[in-house]
């Protein structure tokens, strides 16, 4: 059984982006796995999901990819995964990288990222998901949706008017508030 020191990392699956996101990816694989704590992702083979696993393994950690059976059976899995959990549904895969998970952190990614990050930040909200939910806005890429969460936040649709996530620019600053919030040691 694996122990609940992993990190869900939401990210791209895409490989169509620029440098720079696949290499916060990387570095973001490689100091989690530095600080002792475990990728877990969404475990494809392509994009900053590939790079944030081969960041990990190559720096001796582990990353575990969690994955609807139907991705594995489209050949959809990183080969260099320490472990590749298999689930029935992408609701099931969502709640299972929670479940293996004492924080989350969102990189760069698409219409999958977004709905990752909302959602464990909605179960933060709801005290359904305790560690902290990490935003890493790399070169300002999340400034138009952390502005929708403001105004949000000022017309009074976010509880206490807080948005329930840290956002950080850099992987390094990512680590440091997950080992500061205490959540997974």
């Amino acid at each position: 059984m694996i122990e609940k020191n992993g990190v869900a990392v939401y990210c791209a699956s895409s490989s169509r982006v620029a440098a720079k996101y696949l290499d916060v990816a990387r570095e973001t694989g490689a100091l989690l796995s530095r600080a002792g704590l475990r990728l877990v992702c969404g475990g494809g083979a392509m994009g900053l999901m590939a790079a944030a696993i081969e960041g990990a393994v190559d720096a001796g950690g582990e990353a575990v990819g969690v994955l609807p059976q139907f991705m594995i059976d489209k050949g959809w899995a990183h080969s260099r995964l320490t472990e590749t959990l298999s689930t029935p549904t992408m609701h099931v895969r969502k709640d299972t990288m929670a479940s293996l998970s004492c924080a989350a952190v969102a990189l760069p990614g698409g219409i999958g990222t977004l709905d990752e990050l909302c959602e464990m930040m909605t179960w933060h909200q709801l005290g359904l998901f305790s560690g902290p939910v990490v935003i890493v806005n790399t070169d300002g890429f999340y400034a138009p949706f952390l502005s929708m969460l403001d105004r949000m936040s000022r017309e009074g649709f976010m509880r206490d008017g807080r948005v329930p996530a840290v956002v950080v620019a850099t992987p390094a600053e990512a680590i440091e508030a997950i080992i500061s919030f205490r959540a997974c040691h």
